[in-house]
């Protein structure tokens, strides 16, 4: 199928039922996750509080489950020839046999407590900076286009693309981290930019919608899969490195960060080229815009 097939061939309406059923997929797997977890995405130590444990992997992990099954284990991590066992909140005796038992255990263990008290801190911020990202990045569309339907569908799709990427986190068992939030907000930056410029074009540009949206398509999914490429470079290494190299880990915060990035962009892909486009075509070909715009 060609570009012109996939901008032009069906009509708008009929085209949004894809990207309006996986966004409908999208919340249903968030709103499973909330109602198991409460929080749509899972969290990391870094929000729940709790203690990460680093060890030799000198055992299997249903060894280690064993052993630590006192405990509220709550994840193991292969990352290379070392586990990575994150415990939830426990009180200070258990805290204090746990770090008996590693240390007599393993040696050149490493053991990470953090408070709840840090992890609240840190999830008040995360849902206040998230929000003013968005708030501030919807001022900045409105003041660029001033026509409040153009504008709010350039909010709608940068918004998707996290809804989507974080209900792929909940697939992948991505948690919610510090890494993983940096990522969501550089995904918030990189999707109105596409969006932007297939908007402009439209805009400015003589010609069909379609011939405007098939000019930017061009351009947009060179500048889309160039970031792919760096991002899935990120992730391979990330991911499969330390089984070619074996002194090295898995780089767990690059791993997490490079599948968020890389689920985030794909999702931009479509939703800017599926979602924005046929949103376009159908404001700008009704039969009042279309009789404004010959005048």
């Amino acid at each position: 199928m060609e570009l012109e097939d996939i901008i032009s061939r069906y009509p708008p309406r009929q085209v949004m039922a894809i990207p309006v059923a996986i966004l409908a997929l999208a919340l249903i797997i968030l709103g499973t996750t909330y109602y198991s977890s409460g929080s749509p995405v899972k969290l990391g130590v870094e929000f729940t509080g709790g203690t990460l444990v680093t060890i030799p992997a000198t055992d299997s992990e249903s060894a280690i489950k064993e052993k630590f099954a006192g405990y509220p284990l709550a994840d193991v991590r292969n990352i290379g020839s070392r586990y990575m066992l994150q415990f939830g909140p426990m009180n200070d005796v258990m805290y204090g046999q746990l770090v008996s038992l590693v240390n007599s255990q393993y040696e050149n263990a490493e053991i990470r407590f953090m408070g709840p008290i840090y992890s609240q801190a840190l999830q008040q911020e995360a849902l206040r900076y998230i929000p003013i990202s968005f708030l501030l990045m919807a001022i900045v569309v409105f003041i660029i286009f001033r026509e409040p339907f153009i504008s709010l569908i350039v909010i709608f799709c940068a918004l998707t693309d996290i809804l989507i990427a974080a209900a792929f986190m909940n697939l992948t068992g991505v948690k919610l981290s510090l890494g993983t939030v940096a990522a969501l907000l550089m995904l918030i930056g990189y999707s109105v930019d596409t969006d932007i410029l297939l908007s402009m074009r439209v805009l400015k540009r003589k010609g069909t919608v379609e011939e405007k949206a098939l000019g930017a398509m061009g351009t947009g999914l060179m500048m889309t899969s160039t970031t792919l490429a760096a991002v899935l470079s990120l992730f391979l290494l990330s991911n499969l490195l330390y089984l070619v190299v074996p002194s090295f880990t898995r780089m767990d915060i690059i791993a997490d960060i490079s599948t968020v990035l890389l689920f985030g962009l794909l999702a931009d892909m479509f939703n800017t080229w599926i979602t924005n486009v046929q949103a376009l075509r159908w404001y700008f070909n009704r039969p009042s815009k279309a009789r404004r715009q010959r005048r």
